[in-house]
């Protein structure tokens, strides 16, 4: 990771065009972003980057942003998430201990850059504290 870095986020969207703009929104803040354009092939970015917040469209061709989830929690059952959807039911629809258990939030496009931030800020301090850690868990 390189010095400067407040975390990293692993963005996954099949509209290349929004995954392109979170991911420079990111960047610009300070986060090690990588960017992929599905469930499979976010597993894969996964399984290399290990991040420290995953945000996942939820309909996506393939593998959606629920199963991708699913399959991230093998590995990691308390990575910080959250969904990204046009239609917010589709995350409602998630039973609310689940919601609460797998620490995830709804982001309802479109959405502003600054619910952005306040979302992914929330996310991070709250993995952090998870891991008892002030600041990120990545060396620099």
């Amino acid at each position: 990771m390189k010095a400067g870095h407040k975390g990293r986020i692993l963005v996954v969207d099949d509209n290349k065009g929004l995954g392109l703009i979170v991911q420079m929104i990111l960047e610009l803040e300070g986060y090690d972003v990588r960017l992929a354009r599905d469930g499979e092939e976010g597993y894969g970015t996964y399984l290399d980057f290990r991040p420290d917040l995953v945000i996942t469209d939820i309909e996506m061709p393939g593998k959606n942003g629920f199963e991708l989830m699913r399959e991230i929690k093998t590995h990691n059952p308390n990575i910080s998430t959250i969904y990204m959807s046009a239609d917010s039911g589709l995350f409602w629809s998630l039973p609310k201990e689940d919601q609460e258990a797998y620490r995830v939030s709804c982001l309802e496009k479109p959405f502003s850059r600054e619910i952005l931030m306040g979302l992914v800020s929330k996310h991070l301090k709250r993995a952090y504290r998870t891991r008892g850690q002030s600041q990120t868990p990545h060396s620099v």
